[in-house]
């Protein structure tokens, strides 16, 4: 059974730091772009970072970037989120997912076939 689990979410202050991370098994996804989207009560899920099958690439969505680093490690088989200088905008609930069809990294939402079940960020001011 193929399962990525996020971790990591939590409550913190606006200003403040967390670390997401998501660890995958069942397959593997080394040669597979790897993203973390999010959603807020009432909104759509957006984009908010993607990163390479290699790790050399990486993409941001706007109202992150310059905040948020993502990564990937251990064979490929974990990726993470550093998520510095959060605002109270950043709250929703994040996930991790992983584009099995295709090598290049992509923002779309429908590009992607595996995910996790959600991890809470609360962000509060």
């Amino acid at each position: 059974q193929v399962q990525l689990v996020e971790s990591g979410g939590g409550l913190v202050q606006a200003g403040g730091s967390l670390r997401l991370s998501c660890a995958t098994s069942g397959r593997t996804f080394s040669r597979s772009p790897m993203a973390w989207f999010r959603q807020a009560p009432g909104k759509e899920r957006e984009f908010v970072a993607v990163i390479s099958w290699s790790g050399g690439r990486s993409y941001y969505a706007d109202s992150v970037k310059g905040r948020f680093t993502i990564t990937r490690g251990n064979a490929n088989n974990v990726v993470y989120l550093q998520m510095n200088s959060l605002k109270p905008e950043d709250t929703a609930v994040y996930y991790c997912a992983a584009d099995s069809q295709s090598l290049y990294p992509s923002r779309d939402t429908s590009n992607y076939d595996y995910w996790g079940q959600g991890t809470q960020v609360t962000v509060s001011s």
